[in-house]
């Protein structure tokens, strides 16, 4: 996971998300939350805390602040799995919010990836140690879609919502796989051979 950190990168912790920081050996420059999951630590770094009862969870509200304040790119450290499989759908909501407001996006784990396919914003994917490649459609029909570069191209096909995974399991025949479509929103999950 410290391989998605860089020199220089404003490091947004939500929540409990301080104390995965300091696993990682970072101090967040800004810590959110409500402080539900844990204490509200004793530090330096700006804290924003937010009400208990709110509409937007406190990786939402971060994702907004990191809107405002002219983000171009994100990467969601501890956004998937856990013990409440709950938050990792909303992260993957939180995610798409970011990429529709033209942050580009990743939300990782230590064997996975998720990315996000938008109607003219093609996405190249290096294959590195990724084996498998899968595209879901979120919310509505996904069309237009293209795929090269893998074991099951596609040219110019739908998918439909999360009622039949076509997209799910291909993998990597070079060394970029290049994906696009015209219509709708895309989940891109690359996964490791032992994912």
């Amino acid at each position: 996971m410290a391989g998605y950190l860089q020199p220089g990168d404003f490091i947004v912790a939500c929540d409990a998300g301080y104390r995965n920081a300091a696993r990682l050996g970072v101090k967040p420059d800004l810590i959110v939350g409500d402080f539900d999951s844990a204490p509200q630590p004793q530090t330096d770094r700006e804290t924003i805390v937010l009400p208990h009862v709110k509409d937007d969870t406190d990786t939402q509200f971060a994702a907004r602040w990191l809107v405002e304040h002219g983000c171009t790119e994100a990467v969601l450290l501890g956004a998937l799995g856990g013990a409440r499989v709950e938050h990792m759908f909303a992260n993957i909501s939180t995610g798409l919010y970011l990429s529709l407001h033209g942050v580009k996006t990743i939300l990782a784990d230590a064997r996975s990836e998720m990315h996000y396919l938008l109607p003219g914003q093609p996405l190249r994917l290096a294959r590195r140690d990724w084996m498998y490649l899968s595209v879901f459609a979120l919310g509505a029909p996904l069309s237009g879609v293209t795929l090269q570069g893998v074991y099951y191209p596609l040219r110019d096909a739908t998918l439909t919502e999360l009622d039949y995974p076509l997209g799910t399991s291909n993998e990597f025949t070079a060394p970029e796989a290049c994906l696009q479509c015209t219509a709708g929103h895309g989940l891109v999950v690359l996964t490791r051979a032992d994912g």
